[in-house]
């Protein structure tokens, strides 16, 4: 390899490294679940449209190149009023904000507004609440295929491991943004 060209290469990834890093998420100003405040929220608006609130949300997150967030679950649902209060910690709000759009849709006791899951091949019953799709807004892919009722056990979780939970499907930039920063620190560098 030619010394300018390795250089080059070094120089390429020490500017780039950043930029490419995981998404990351540190709850810290709660260790258990037991420290959320209190009384815990009711996120979900039954009477809303479902399907708008599910528009808007894919609408937004694909302006602002992030991925939709789509909560499905029920106020009657403990575990849905503790994520719902995690999500709303300060720390976990930022990087909730950084990276989704989020939505909350009743779902009821599984009865209502299954519309919205069937959008991305889920027919079957929910597995459990709360049910979250992360979707890319640009091909309308579901991300976390698989793996969308892993929070339906969230009050027996610890704050870390949803954090970390939210954190695995995040994306740290999107590729528009992410050619952006590349190219002015390349310009930045020749100058």
């Amino acid at each position: 390899m030619k010394p300018a060209f390795a250089a080059a290469a070094v120089a390429l990834m020490v500017i780039a490294a950043p930029a490419l890093a995981t998404a990351s998420l540190k709850v810290t100003s709660i260790v258990q679940l037991s420290e959320l405040p209190t009384p815990l929220p009711y996120p979900y608006d039954e009477k809303a449209n479902a399907n708008a609130q599910v528009d808007a949300a894919l609408a937004a997150a694909k302006a602002q190149h992030k991925l939709a967030f789509i909560d499905l679950g029920g106020n009657w649902c403990g575990d849905c009023r503790v994520l719902a209060s995690l999500m709303e910690l300060p720390e976990v709000k930022r990087f909730m904000d950084a990276h989704y759009v989020a939505v909350q849709v009743d779902v009821g006791r599984f009865s209502k507004n299954l519309q919205v899951p069937a959008r991305w091949g889920i027919t079957t019953r929910l597995e459990g609440v709360p049910a979250v799709l992360i979707v890319d807004p640009k091909s309308n892919a579901l991300i976390n295929k698989g793996h969308i009722a892993a929070l339906a056990d969230a009050r027996h979780m610890t704050p870390q491991a949803i954090g970390d939970w939210l954190a695995q499907w995040a994306r740290d930039l999107p590729a528009k943004a992410h050619d952006k920063i590349i190219s002015a620190r390349v310009r930045g560098a020749r100058r």
